[in-house]
């Protein structure tokens, strides 16, 4: 529109420019709640509130509003209670069962998704605290008896009363873990000085080998499938062990490769010799240069034992020099071998590795195709993979002992964007100021009271250094789509583990005592829907189990909405002094019960 002289209407040429600048800012708007990725599809369920309050002024100075959500969860059904969604038994049927491919992880889709809390058992208590718990656990907590029948005989536990009591047996230890590690610390001098830091339990049982190092400074990740053996994860993390779902079958472990010191084996019953010698090739990965495999159970020691293994001394002769030949060919040497168990280490001699690359050799050595540290949903390749010459401080012999490796600077850091010695002393500093923080916010934490803690978004590994003289221990948790930190985890002799939030953690439900994150939807709102890792967090979470959330103030009333729909009790802490534009948020699962009939 123009005046009588011919120029624009300067009123109605304000008045488009308005208009457009609405528009922009209606799309941006959309756009940020389009890639926000934190709310459900069920619009008529939640209600929208003001949150002008969370960036300390007016709706006209907020970039866009962040609607909050309000909603009730429904209780799971009681056969639940152990829900584990990634390796739900139901689902067994669907997948393969070559090489017990169907153990593996296998995660429902997302409309097959759980969204109801799941309840604890009936009777369940509060877990025995460390260190009381890892000689004893309620019954009523982990309610079942088959390994008590099946294996009473080797005194995995015992029930007595209302109580499993764990004594400490176990197939190959029939004298008590205690004198089976002594035997093993004089096979294995390194497990005496802080040489052996990190360790894996394949087949774990209920994770007595893992609880026994604890109190020889060898932290251990005890790893079993849920198979028939009942909830052996469970009884390990119920006594307050580290432990995880897991198999070695068709994928690579969610390690990066040269994480252990050790790796263990006591009749964990894995085929080592089969299928090419794949699941020794995963061993070879996950273990550093210098490391030790450790082997108890057949074939070792078959010429005293094959009677009991109904089978033949030739048989089990031939397999014993099967697994020697193979051990071999990927550069193990046996280092020591007394009674029934046996000690081979990884070579870190370069000429070994050389004879890998002549033609027809097996196994050979991994071509650039898969990146040694690639371990989430990767498959176990036939191939060997050889050290990286570039690294010098990454074997054992190479690195300080403990407790001195978990303030030195690892040489892998340097590998991550953004790595340098200096990042590193300043994440150090900085996690040491938030732990006094954390410990006056939160009394419990450097208490008897908090045993199991998972750290779901590190990076360095700072916030298990600040509390590693605490009496707990930390899963590090790596997202499976961000830098791989996690060898700087292993490196500095804290142990961890590559996952996506956007699915299930491979644990048991209520195995956690404090769930600790630090800008996890701030780093993944983009592709996980809040309300689902929220609800994975209540699964995983212990009944009066703590969640410390450090997070943007932009999120933190969405996550409030949504704890109150899961029955937690949340209070607002302010972030320390230097830390701006963070809140912390401290939130308390409650404990309750079904009300619905137990089908137990």
């Amino acid at each position: 529109m123009k005046n009588r002289d011919g120029k624009p209407n300067s009123q109605s040429e304000k008045s488009s420019r308005t208009v457009h600048l609405a528009i922009m800012f209606v799309v941006l708007c959309g756009l940020s709640f389009y890639l926000g990725g934190i709310f459900g599809s069920e619009k008529n369920r939640y209600n929208t509130n003001d949150i002008s309050k969370v960036f300390g002024g007016s709706k006209e100075a907020l970039p866009c509003a962040l609607q909050v959500k309000t909603v009730n969860f429904s209780e799971c059904s009681p056969d639940l209670q152990d829900y584990t969604p990634c390796t739900d038994p139901k689902r067994w049927k669907k997948f393969n069962v070559h090489r017990l491919a169907f153990l593996e992880r296998h995660c429902p889709p997302v409309f097959e998704k759980k969204e109801c809390l799941v309840p604890p058992p009936d009777g369940y208590k509060l877990p025995i605290r460390w260190p009381k718990s890892r000689d004893e656990c309620w019954y009523r907590n982990v309610p079942y008896d088959w390994i008590n029948k099946q294996k009473s005989n080797q005194h995995w536990l015992v029930k007595e009363g209302e109580k499993f009591l764990f004594p400490g047996g176990g197939t190959m230890f029939p004298n008590g873990v205690s004198s089976y590690v002594d035997l093993m610390q004089e096979l294995i001098p390194e497990m005496k000085d802080g040489t052996i830091r990190t360790a894996i339990d394949t087949g774990c049982g209920v994770a007595s080998w893992g609880g026994d190092l604890l109190d020889r400074g060898i932290l251990t990740i005890s790893l079993a499938p849920r198979d028939n053996h009942e909830a052996q994860v469970q009884f390990a993390l119920e006594r307050g062990i580290p432990a995880m779902l897991g198999v070695i079958s068709t994928q690579r472990l969610p390690f990066p490769s040269l994480s252990f010191d050790i790796a263990h084996c006591s009749r964990c019953l894995i085929p080592w010799t089969e299928f090419g010698g794949v699941y020794l090739l995963e061993i070879h990965r996950i273990l550093r240069p210098g490391g030790f495999w450790v082997l108890s159970g057949p074939p070792v020691n078959y010429e005293r034992r094959w009677r009991g293994w109904n089978t033949t001394i030739e048989v089990q002769r031939a397999d014993y020099e099967k697994l020697q030949d193979l051990l071999t060919s990927m550069c193990f040497k046996l280092y020591n071998k007394k009674g029934d168990i046996a000690v081979w280490q990884k070579l870190s001699d370069k000429s070994c590795y050389k004879k890998l690359e002549a033609p027809d050799y097996y196994p050979p050595k991994c071509d650039d195709g898969n990146e040694p540290d690639s371990a989430w949903y990767t498959p176990i390749r036939p191939c060997v993979v050889t050290p990286n010459p570039y690294y010098k401080r990454v074997a054992l012999t190479k690195l300080a002992k403990w407790p001195e490796r978990l303030n030195i600077a690892p040489e892998r850091l340097y590998d991550v964007r953004g790595g340098s010695s200096d990042a590193f002393k300043q994440d150090n500093k900085k996690w040491e100021v938030r732990a006094k923080h954390y410990k006056k916010l939160l009394p419990a934490l450097g208490t008897d009271e908090i045993r199991n803690v998972m750290d779901m978004n590190t990076l360095y590994g700072g916030f298990a250094a600040a509390f590693s003289d605490a009496p707990l221990w930390v899963m590090n948790v790596v997202s499976s789509y961000s830098a791989n930190t996690l060898s700087v985890v292993y490196d500095r002799g804290l142990i961890g583990t590559f996952h996506d939030w956007c699915e299930a953690f491979s644990t048991y439900p209520r195995t956690y005592d404090l769930l600790h994150l630090d800008g996890l939807f701030t780093a993944e709102s983009n592709r996980c829907e809040m309300k689902y890792v929220l609800l994975e967090m209540d699964r995983i979470l212990r009944p009066n189990g703590y969640a410390l959330i450090r997070e943007s103030s932009y999120f933190m009333d969405s996550i409030t909405a949504i704890a109150k729909g899961m029955r937690w009790e949340c209070r607002k802490e302010n972030s320390e002094p230097d830390a701006k534009g963070e809140n912390i948020l401290i939130c308390q699962k409650q404990l309750w019960f079904s009300s619905q009939q137990s089908s137990r």
